[in-house]
C-alpha cells in the first residue's frame, strides 16, 4: 500500500521542519540571527489514468484522470532576512546595521566572510576584530593612547587621543550587499560566505543608496518570534502525528486483508 511510503515521507519532512524550528528557538538570543523556514514540494505522481487521454473512439477526453502522489520532500530551508530589533548596549565597539548590509571579516584562510553581528572588540595590537579574533575589513587599528572612539552612521571611525582636542580619522567601515541574501552560505559563528546563488558582493559606505546605516553602542537582536515559532512547532507536531496515524491505520488495514479466509 502506497500510504505507508507516503506517510513515511511526511514524517521525515515534519522532522526536518521541527529541527528548523528548534534551531530558530535555540538562536532566539543570538546577535543578528535570521530565522529560517523549511519549504517542501510534492513528489512525482503515478498516472493510473492520464489526464487528457481519449476515453472512446468518438474522441471524448478524460477531464481529470487519476494521479496518485508519492509523498513530500524538502525543497529548501529559506532564511528570512528581515530587520531585527535594535538594543542599546553603550559599548563603543558594538555596531548595529539599520537596513541592508553586512560587515566584512577576514578569515584565517584568507577568505572574506560576512556578518550582521557587530559585537566587535580590540585585539592586543589595537585592531578591530570579532569575538573570535577575525579582523574587520577594511582593517582598522586604534592607537594605544585612545581615550574615546566615535563611529558615525556613515562608517567613519575617529579616535580621540590623550591630550588631543580634535579626533583623528583612523578608518572607514564599508558594508557589503548581495543580490540574493538568502543564497549566502552559513558557516556558523554568525558568519556567511558568498556563493554563486548569492551573487557577487557590492561594497560601499553605509547610508549610500541601498545600504543601511550604522548605530554605535547598539546591537541587532535575533528576528525570531518565539510565539510564532511555538505555534509553528505545534502545527508540525500535529502533522507528524497525523502521518503516524496514517501508517498505523494502513497497518491495521493490511492485517485485515491478511486475515481473510
Amino acid at each position: 500500500m502506497r500510504s505507508l511510503a507516503i506517510s513515511a515521507t511526511g514524517m521525515l519532512a515534519q522532522q526536518l521542519n521541527v529541527e528548523t524550528i528548534s534551531n530558530n528557538i535555540a538562536n532566539s538570543q543570538t546577535t543578528a540571527f535570521k530565522r529560517q523556514r523549511a519549504e517542501f514540494s510534492d513528489l512525482l505522481y503515478q498516472n493510473l489514468r492520464r489526464i487528457g487521454s481519449t476515453s472512446s473512439d468518438a474522441g471524448t477526453i478524460v477531464p481529470s484522470g487519476i494521479q496518485v502522489g508519492a509523498g513530500v520532500r524538502p525543497a529548501a530551508i529559506y532564511r528570512i532576512n528581515e530587520q531585527g530589533n535594535i538594543t542599546v548596549t553603550d559599548n563603543k565597539l558594538d555596531l548595529a546595521i539599520n537596513g541592508p548590509g553586512y560587515f566584512q571579516v577576514l578569515l584565517p584562510s584568507g577568505e572574506t566572510a560576512y556578518t550582521r553581528s557587530g559585537a566587535f572588540q580590540l585585539s592586543a595590537e589595537g585592531t578591530v576584530v570579532t569575538s573570535d579574533g577575525y579582523q574587520l575589513q577594511p582593517g582598522i587599528t586604534v592607537p594605544n593612547n585612545t581615550v574615546d572612539i566615535s563611529i558615525s552612521p556613515t562608517g567613519l571611525v575617529q579616535a580621540k587621543l590623550d591630550n588631543q582636542v580634535t579626533p583623528s580619522d583612523v578608518g572607514q567601515i564599508d558594508l557589503a550587499i548581495f543580490p540574493n541574501d538568502a543564497g549566502l552560505e552559513a558557516i556558523g559563528n554568525n558568519l556567511f560566505l558568498q556563493t554563486p546563488a548569492s551573487g557577487t558582493a557590492s561594497t560601499a559606505a553605509p547610508q549610500q543608496p541601498g545600504y543601511g546605516k550604522l548605530m554605535q553602542g547598539a546591537l541587532e537582536t535575533s528576528n525570531v518570534n518565539i510565539v510564532q515559532e511555538i505555534t509553528t512547532l505545534i502545527s508540525a507536531q500535529r502533522a507528524y502525528e497525523m502521518n503516524s496515524k496514517v501508517i498505523k491505520t494502513t497497518d491495521e488495514m493490511m492485517q485485515t486483508v491478511a486475515q481473510l479466509r
